[in-house]
C-alpha cells in the first residue's frame, strides 16, 4: 500500500502452517532484509544457488507469506519526524480490533502491537516535534473510547539493527 503498510489478505487467519525454512531461505532472508533492493544475481551469487533457484525461494518465500514486502528504512529525523515514542495503552478488554483500526489511521503510526503485561497495546510513533506529539496523544488517543490509559517513553536514539548488519558485512 502506498503508505507502508501491508494489505491483509482475506483468509489471513486460515493460512496452511509454514514450512520449514532451510539455512539457504534463511541466508535469503538475512540478505534482503539488510538490502531489499539487492538483485536476484546478487543474492543468488552469496547463496551459491542458480539464479532460477534463488527467484524460485524468493517467490514461496513471499507467497507463503513469510516476506510481506519490500520497504526503504527511513531516518525519521532527516524526514522531518523528530520526535519518536513508544506509547503503553491499556484497552477495554475484547476491544483489540478496533483499537488497532483506530490507531493505523494515526499520522505517524509506525508499529502497533498486541502485547502481554502491564498494559495491551505498544505503538511506535513518528511525528514532526513535542508538541505534535503532545497534541496526538492528548487528544487523538486519549479521545479513543476503547483506550483506558496511555503512557509516553520518548525514544532519544535509537539503532538499526539491520543497518549494522549491513554495515558488518562490508
Amino acid at each position: 500500500m502506498a503508505d507502508g503498510r501491508e494489505p491483509e489478505r482475506p483468509g489471513d487467519d486460515q493460512q496452511a502452517p509454514p514450512r520449514p525454512l532451510d539455512a539457504i531461505d534463511r541466508d535469503i532472508l538475512r540478505i534482503l532484509q539488510t538490502d531489499g533492493r539487492a538483485s536476484i544475481r546478487a543474492v543468488a551469487d552469496r547463496v551459491h544457488v542458480s539464479r532460477a533457484n534463488a527467484y524460485a525461494r524468493i517467490n514461496r518465500l513471499i507467497e507463503d507469506g513469510v516476506i510481506r514486502g519490500f520497504s526503504a528504512r527511513v531516518n525519521h529525523e532527516r524526514a522531518g519526524q523528530g520526535a519518536s515514542a513508544y506509547i503503553t495503552l491499556k484497552i477495554v478488554q475484547n476491544s483489540w480490533r478496533t483499537v488497532r483500526e483506530q490507531l493505523r489511521a494515526l499520522p505517524g503510526a509506525a508499529h502497533i502491537a498486541l502485547v502481554s503485561g502491564d498494559f495491551d497495546v505498544l505503538l511506535l510513533v513518528h511525528t514532526p516535534d513535542n508538541r505534535t506529539l503532545r497534541e496526538l496523544v492528548l487528544t487523538r488517543l486519549q479521545s479513543i473510547p476503547e483506550v483506558l490509559s496511555t503512557r509516553t517513553l520518548l525514544v532519544f536514539e535509537e539503532t538499526d539493527l539491520n543497518r549494522r548488519a549491513l554495515t558488518d558485512e562490508s
